[in-house]
C-alpha cells in the first residue's frame, strides 16, 4: 500500500520531532507543533496506517510512537530536505581546517571537527596507499652500508624504511640511485608500481645492481606490499548523550564495534565517488551495530578518492544536517589535498 501526501508529512513530522525531543510523539502534540490542515483524530488514523506498514511503532513505556529502521528509510530517501550550511559553518570549517600543517594534522582536525559540528562519534580514514600515487621518494644515507627510504605520496601520506646495503655505497652512488627510482616512480600509482621496481634493476648500470637489487625489495614492500590502513575516531562520548531507547538500552556492543578497525574501515571506506551513503539501524551487516546509524562519503583531490569519512550514531539523528555536514568537510578535505 502507498503512503498519501498526507501521511508521509505526519511521518515526517514525527521523525523531526522524535530527533529533536528524544520523547515519543504523540497525536496531539503533532497537531500543536506541525501544520498538518486536520484533526488530531485524523492524525490518529494515519499514525494507525503508518504503524501497521511498519514505519512508526510504540514502544511499551509510552503511548507515543517512535520511528522504525523503515520510517527512517523513507525519511532519508523521499522525505528529507539536506540542509544547507550557514555561512557561519562555513567559515567554522574552513577557519578549523586551513591551519593544518601537514596530514596527521589534517585527519586529526577533520575528525574532531566532524564529532563537534554532529554531536556523532566520527571516523576518519587516512588516505589510502592504494589509491595514492608517489609524489617523491627520497633517500637519505645513514651510513656507507644503510639508507633511508622516504616515499611521499601525493595525498600527504610519509612512509620511511631503512635499507641495509650489501656493501659500502658512495655519495654520488647514491645521487644516481636518488635520480633513477624518481624518473621511473613519480606520478605513478603505487598499485602499478612492481613492474616498475623491477625494471630499475634490469636497466641499473652493473656497479649499481647490487645496491639497487636491495632497495627494490625494499620499494615493493612500502609502495605495494604494506597498505595497512589507518583510522582517527573522535566524540565516543557523544554516544551517551541519548535517551534511553537509543541502542536498545546497551553501549556495549557500539563500543565493541568502534575498536574494530576493519568493521570501520568497511563502513567508511568502501564509499563511491559522489555519493554520500547511509545505513540505518538493521541495513548494517554487522550485529553490534544493528541499533546505529552511519553516515559516510568519500574524500580526495578533484575526482579523485582517496579515503572515506562518517559519522556514527543512534538511528534517532539528524539525518539531513548530518548529511550536510559530512559532505562539505569531505569537500574542504578534498581542496585541501589538492592545494596540498
Amino acid at each position: 500500500m502507498g503512503l498519501d501526501d498526507r501521511k508521509l508529512a505526519v511521518l515526517r513530522a514525527i521523525v523531526e520531532d522524535y530527533v529533536a525531543t528524544q520523547e515519543p510523539v504523540g497525536s496531539k502534540a503533532l497537531v500543536e507543533r506541525h501544520q498538518l490542515g486536520v484533526s488530531p483524530a485524523t492524525v490518529r488514523n494515519d499514525m494507525a496506517v503508518l504503524e501497521e506498514e511498519g514505519y512508526i511503532r510504540q514502544p511499551h513505556t509510552s503511548a507515543g510512537r517512535v520511528p522504525t529502521d523503515r520510517g527512517y528509510r523513507l525519511f532519508v530517501d523521499r522525505l528529507s530536505r539536506v540542509k544547507p550550511l550557514s555561512p557561519a559553518e562555513r567559515r567554522a570549517i574552513e577557519r578549523f581546517l586551513v591551519g593544518a600543517v601537514d596530514l596527521d594534522d589534517v585527519v586529526h582536525r577533520t575528525v574532531r571537527l566532524l564529532a563537534q559540528l554532529t554531536r556523532q562519534v566520527a571516523v576518519v580514514q587516512y588516505p589510502s596507499l592504494a589509491r595514492s600515487k608517489v609524489r617523491h621518494l627520497e633517500l637519505v644515507p645513514i651510513s656507507t652500508t644503510r639508507l633511508m627510504v622516504v616515499m611521499i605520496a601525493d595525498t600527504g601520506r610519509v612512509e620511511q624504511r631503512l635499507v641495509e646495503l650489501p656493501a659500502p655505497v658512495p655519495a654520488d652512488d647514491v645521487t644516481d640511485l636518488r635520480r633513477l627510482v624518481n624518473e621511473k616512480l613519480v606520478g605513478s600509482q603505487l598499485a602499478e608500481t612492481p613492474p616498475l621496481v623491477q625494471a630499475l634493476v634490469d636497466e641499473s648500470a652493473p656497479h649499481l645492481r647490487p645496491a639497487m637489487t636491495t632497495l627494490s625489495t625494499v620499494l615493493l614492500e612500502t609502495l605495494v606490499e604494506r597498505h595497512e590502513e589507518r583510522l582517527a575516531l573522535a566524540g565516543q562520548a557523544n554516544l551517551t548523550r541519548g535517551g534511553l531507547l537509543d541502542f536498545q538500552g546497551s553501549l556495549r556492543p557500539i563500543l565493541e564495534a568502534l575498536e574494530e578497525e576493519v568493521v570501520l574501515l568497511k563502513l567508511i571506506g568502501e564509499t563511491e565517488p559522489s555519493t554520500t551513503r547511509v545505513l540505518i539501524g538493521d541495513e548494517n551487516e554487522y550485529d553490534n551495530l544493528r541499533a546505529a546509524s552511519v553516515v559516510s562519503t568519500g574524500y580526495g583531490p578533484g575526482s579523485t578518492i582517496v579515503g572515506g569519512l562518517g559519522v556514527l550514531g543512534p538511528t534517532r539523528m539528524d539525518y539531513p544536517g548530518n548529511i550536510a555536514m559530512v559532505r562539505a568537510v569531505a569537500r574542504y578535505v578534498g581542496e585541501l589535498l589538492a592545494q596540498n
